[in-house]
C-alpha cells in the first residue's frame, strides 16, 4: 500500500510505504500459481521419489492447456518423442494442484 503527500502541481512528492506481510498463504487460494519446471520436478521427487523430464512437464502441460516456456533445445522431426508413463501423469497433475497451476 501507498500513498503520497503533496499536490498534483507539485514536483517535490513524498512517497510513504507501508509493507504488509500475511500470516499465511490464504489469500493466494484462489490465486493461479506459475511454478517453474525445477519446482515442480523437485517437488514431485519428495512427494513420489520419481523423477519426471521437463518433457513429462511440457506434455502434460499441453494436455491441460498451460502456457509453457520457450523452447531452445528442438530437436530433428526424424527422432521419436517419449510418452509420459501414466504414473509420471498423475504425479505432475498433482504437483499442478499443488502449485494452484490448474
Amino acid at each position: 500500500m501507498s500513498f503520497w503527500v503533496g499536490n498534483s502541481n507539485t514536483k517535490n512528492i513524498v512517497y510513504a510505504y507501508d509493507d504488509y506481510e500475511p500470516k499465511d498463504n490464504e489469500f493466494l487460494k484462489d490465486v493461479k500459481g506459475c511454478a517453474t519446471y525445477t519446482e515442480i520436478k523437485e517437488w514431485i521427487k519428495s512427494e513420489y521419489g520419481l523423477k519426471v523430464s521437463s518433457l513429462y512437464v511440457a506434455q502434460i502441460k499441453d494436455k491441460c492447456g498451460l502456457e509453457k516456456r520457450l523452447n531452445y533445445n528442438m530437436g530433428e522431426e526424424k527422432s521419436r518423442v517419449p510418452k509420459c508413463p501414466l504414473e509420471k501423469e498423475k504425479a505432475i497433475m498433482e504437483a499442478f494442484r499443488h502449485f494452484n497451476m490448474i
